[in-house]
């Protein structure tokens, strides 16, 4: 089997004679999938403006329309925003990219691409880990962007394994999040209804964070929304990691979202690909 395609014959010869496919059957087939999907990123660049965009627009936007009003509130003026709103930045770009994986998993079911994948005798869940972990390269590669326009606008880089360890973090996170907007690509007939669904869960989620301003002006019953918010607990924990701070009940509650969503979803989003007419 070749690096980038999946030929039945030598995918029969990896099945056991109970049918079961090995784990590194299961990993070669994620391995070959995800070239795939890399492949296709080359042939379509523009696939990629939003994560090459976003970061930019974001951050710009944050930092001189907002920047000046909030720093005073926080008492560092634009500086401190800058301190403060880049590691919540990190956070949003986790759950944003996100949706990404499930308008293209869609587009593949109509375009019918999976139809061709489900007729191989491969691993389901290859086809899904593979999609989740190109997704993680194009979160990857936002951030990297991200922290590129940050130094530009005055972000000081205290610590680099804190900051290494905030993208891990929100990496972790993100491939949790993948797998309900995989449930919903597999689920919804189209990628603009997973694109519209994904809206309604992003922006609650988001601006009812800490991500882009401090919780405590927000009402009691927004802050109690806050307090229980996986972004609040990323944005937070980033924070602590990257600028200095408390760091570890938001890092342990942010691994406990990501399991439990994982542990969640990742069974119903292989389980609805599989049975999907």
């Amino acid at each position: 089997m070749s690096a980038t395609t999946l030929s039945p014959t030598d995918i029969k010869a990896e099945i056991k004679d109970d049918g079961r496919i090995p784990l590194r059957g299961h990993l070669r087939h994620t391995g070959a999938l995800g070239r795939r999907n890399l492949l296709w990123i080359r042939q379509d660049p523009e696939s990629m403006f939003d994560a090459l965009l976003m970061p930019v627009v974001f951050t710009l936007l944050f930092v001189y329309v907002f920047g000046g009003s909030i720093g005073q509130a926080l008492g560092g003026g634009q500086d401190g925003y800058v301190q403060y709103v880049i590691p919540g930045m990190i956070a949003m770009m986790s759950m944003t990219l996100s949706q990404g994986v499930g308008t293209g998993f869609s587009q593949d079911f109509n375009s019918g691409v999976m139809d061709r994948f489900r007729s191989l005798p491969i691993g389901r869940g290859s086809v899904l880990f593979a999609k989740v972990s190109v997704e993680l390269v194009r979160m990857l590669f936002a951030t990297t962007v991200l922290m590129i326009v940050a130094v530009l606008v005055g972000f000081d880089i205290n610590s680099w394994p804190g900051l290494f360890a905030a993208v891990g973090l929100a990496a972790v996170f993100a491939s949790s999040i993948m797998w309900v907007f995989l449930t919903l690509g597999v689920i919804l007939k189209n990628a603009q209804s997973v694109q519209a669904m994904g809206f309604l869960v992003l922006f609650p989620l988001q601006f009812g964070s800490s991500i882009f301003a401090p919780t405590a002006s927000m009402p009691g019953w927004l802050q109690a929304f806050t307090d229980y918010n996986p972004l609040s607990t990323l944005a937070d924990a980033a924070r602590g990691l990257m600028v200095g701070g408390p760091v570890a009940h938001d890092l342990w509650v942010t691994l406990g979202w990501s399991v439990a969503i994982t542990a969640v979803m990742a069974p119903v989003a292989i389980h609805k690909f599989r049975t999907k007419s």
